[in-house]
């Protein structure tokens, strides 16, 4: 990590300090209050993430969703998320709106993720007002609130790609390292919020009294968290739009210089060179003369085509990739069934008894005691991300994603081995290292990739060809594309895992066992950059 030089994303950013006419150059130094208000969309997107986990289990058994159909519900989002969602942050590489790049994208996903959570929390409470008919209540129901869920993971899953890419885009070097480590600090301080708020018994309360259920109460709070967050986010840093690059440069340009071209397709991580006072004759030349050319393969871009990209992609971003789908999978595979783990195995409760029993009663309490761990994990990955910057400059990237998945594949295996409730509570913060670790590191090593390859384009412009329809927007989404690929296999293979066994407990050992492959992948492939 750290070095001055950096990306200059779709904006053209110019130094008056330079002293050469072909020095390179990058987004000036961003306020630290700025680097806060861009991290506050991780903040309000991880506080209704945090909601969904703790409420949608309820609200679905509450409208009578049939267990057939539950397959389709937490398959079908992370299925169109791994096919879309390089489609989508390649879409945002070329998006030609006044807005910027990224910020109509992030807009768009926001206001579905609202409105996902309006379907699912709401849903049941306003067709049972609308219909009378039980049968056809039963069925709008569960057909608005599975619409409703499948749409808010949907936005929120595609929404972290464009908030990397918007990032990159606008920071120099330094600045994204800073707001990596910002990013996950406010992620883990989402939903540690987002799991107490779900922990208080609302129904009892005067707000809940009011609102009507419990239900209605957290969406309250979510929708105000997550629009006061996301507008500060929008307006924490300015884009210049694609088709207007040359308005961020100074005014002293003469008349007869020829204008800077935005229109040519981006090299990989969409770098551009501007000399110091006057734009690039021979680049903007070059950009007029591709610039036909470059909007018909916008208009031809195709999935067909974004794959053929993604299977050219250079090794060290697929070996990246992967060691984030296994890093993902272990995580997934025990943070989804935690709670219930919680229940049967730690505090020995049968989910399946009658619910006045002594045995169902245990198992709810194991759950709760679930949810306090899941809270002592956010804020573990808050604090470990705040004590990463200075981890770094001991043992580096490489000992930072090392460390990650051994502390974690150690702390799931001894939880598994030797169930105990105040041990599993400690070994909790571990969990949090592992999410800070993934939240950061992987897109701290693209930044990296990013900036070597700007520096062999500034010593050999002429190896690299400028027809490549990848771009930073593309790199991020083809990474968080990874969780999706890593729910459907969880959700597809431990549900296997645990008939065979009999127990969930052979899920945190598979957990255990997946981060600790990890480890070893991260240090014999993933590529670091010195």
């Amino acid at each position: 990590m750290g070095g001055n030089s950096g990306q200059a994303g779709g904006h053209i950013y110019k130094s008056l300090a330079d002293d050469g006419p072909f020095d390179s150059v990058e987004p000036p130094k961003r306020p630290t209050s700025r680097l806060i208000m861009h991290s506050m969309a991780m903040f309000g997107r991880e506080f209704c993430y945090a909601v969904e986990a703790a409420y949608v289990t309820p609200v679905l058994l509450s409208v009578g969703l049939p267990n057939s159909l539950y397959s389709i519900v937490w398959f079908l989002s992370p299925i169109l998320g791994f096919l879309l969602q390089p489609v989508v942050g390649s879409a945002s590489d070329h998006c030609r709106s006044r807005w910027g790049r990224r910020r109509p994208y992030i807009l768009t996903l926001g206001v579905m993720m609202l409105v996902g959570m309006a379907l699912y929390l709401n849903g049941d409470t306003v067709v049972a007002a609308l219909i009378a008919n039980p049968r056809r209540k039963l069925v709008w129901a569960v057909s608005v609130t599975m619409i409703g869920v499948v749409l808010f993971d949907f936005a929120a899953d595609f929404i972290d790609g464009p908030i990397k890419a918007y990032l990159f885009d606008v920071c120099s070097h330094q600045d994204k390292e800073k707001g990596l480590h910002y990013h996950a600090l406010f992620t883990g301080f989402g939903g540690a919020l987002g799991y107490l708020s779900g922990a208080i018994d609302w129904a009892h309360l005067e707000l809940g009294r009011l609102l009507g259920t419990e239900f209605q109460v957290m969406f309250f709070f979510s929708a105000l968290v997550l629009t006061l967050c996301f507008i500060v986010h929008l307006c924490s840093i300015s884009e210049a739009p694609l088709t207007d690059v040359a308005k961020g440069i100074p005014p002293q340009q003469t008349p007869q210089d020829p204008p800077l071209s935005s229109d040519g397709m981006y090299e990989y991580g969409s770098i551009e060179k501007v000399k110091n006072g006057y734009v690039n004759r021979e680049l903007a030349m070059q950009g007029a003369k591709n610039k036909n050319h470059a909007e018909q393969t916008c208009r031809e871009m195709t999935l067909k085509s974004l794959l053929r990209a993604l299977v050219s992609m250079p090794s060290h971003y697929r070996y990246l990739c992967i060691s984030h789908l296994i890093g993902w999978t272990a995580f997934l595979s025990n943070m989804l069934f935690f709670t219930d783990f919680m229940g049967q195995i730690v505090y020995g409760g049968d989910p399946y008894s009658a619910h006045n029993s002594t045995e169902f009663l245990i198992y709810e309490r194991g759950v709760e005691v679930g949810c306090w761990g899941l809270c002592i994990n956010s804020v573990f990955s808050s604090l470990y991300s705040y004590f990463q910057k200075f981890l770094v400059s001991y043992i580096g990237l490489k000992g930072l994603y090392f460390m990650g998945y051994l502390l974690f594949g150690l702390g799931t295996g001894f939880i598994g081995l030797f169930p105990n409730v105040y041990s599993t509570l400690v070994l909790c913060s571990l969990f949090g290292v592992m999410s800070s670790t993934l939240y950061t590191v992987p897109f701290n090593l693209i930044t990296e990739y990013h900036r070597e390859e700007e520096k062999e384009r500034q010593q050999a412009p002429g190896r690299h060809p400028d027809n490549s329809v990848r771009g930073k927007g593309m790199d991020c989404a083809t990474l968080t594309c990874m969780v999706q690929l890593a729910q459907i296999l969880v959700g597809g293979g431990l549900g296997f895992l645990v008939n065979t066994a009999g127990s969930v407990v052979i899920v945190v050992i598979t957990a255990s066992a997946v981060a600790l492959i990890g480890c070893c992948f991260v240090a014999l492939f993933v590529r670091y950059v010195n």
